[in-house]
């Protein structure tokens, strides 16, 4: 099975970014800093300040990914899917809720956090800003490689009626208490299509694994890497 990378979007301990330009590793170790609503979006915008960080973190990598594919502008939804994979997903906003909710039995709990504390929430926000009507699943288990979201993407490229797939990773660093050895922090967001006229490469997945135009992948920070390096025929 084989689709297109036609867009790539970042927030990271390197930075946040639509698009590869230069091979920079983008899952290095590091303070992430979720970009404030005027680095993502030009226009007035209430509700991305009201979204807890968890949320603007994915939202922002998704919104760079489509920028970087000249698919974020919409008038008709599209069917686009979303699959995200996380670690922790949105424990730290989880704490941060039961921390309001355990005085004065529950008497201050606060709604505002309550409306994100399940980790799918930012995929709901996304398909509402950028007309995504596809299907969208995060995958809350950790995968050393990060390619396992990418094996489901294409499959659900392929066995659906879908026009894309926004495949990608999205961690807050771990809370207090939660943290391995393994752990990194960020988003990175991949658009995958069957067809599309710039692309970073085919991605083609086998029996034996990746390959991105012929050229084998083992993990996403190879992939990305490789991509990086294709980026100057776009």
């Amino acid at each position: 099975m084989k689709a297109q990378i036609c867009g790539i979007g970042y927030v990271t301990a390197a930075g946040f970014g639509a698009g590869l330009r230069a091979k920079t590793n983008l899952l290095c170790p590091g303070e992430v800093r979720v970009p404030p609503r005027k680095d993502i979006f030009s226009g007035v915008d209430r509700r991305y300040g009201r979204l807890d960080s968890f949320s603007r973190l994915g939202l922002a990598a998704l919104a760079l990914c489509l920028r970087d594919a000249a698919v974020e502008e919409w008038e008709e939804k599209r069917p686009i899917g979303i699959v995200a994979a996380s670690k922790y997903g949105c424990v730290n906003t989880d704490l941060d809720y039961l921390d309001t909710m355990f005085p004065e039995g529950g008497r201050f709990a606060s709604p505002n956090l309550f409306a994100y504390t399940l980790p799918n929430c930012f995929l709901g926000e996304a398909a509402l800003r950028f007309g995504l009507s596809g299907t969208t699943l995060v995958l809350n288990h950790h995968d050393p490689t990060g390619l396992a979201l990418l094996e489901y993407a294409v499959q659900e490229l392929h066995w659906n009626d879908h026009q894309g797939m926004l495949a990608g990773i999205c961690d807050l660093e771990a809370p207090a208490g939660f943290a391995s050895g393994t752990d990194s922090c960020g988003s990175v967001f991949l658009l995958l299509q069957r067809e599309a006229p710039q692309v970073y490469g085919c991605l083609e997945y086998t029996a034996t694994g990746f390959e991105l135009d012929g050229t084998p992948v083992n993990d996403l920070a190879t992939l990305l890497h490789v991509c990086a390096g294709s980026a100057g025929k776009r």
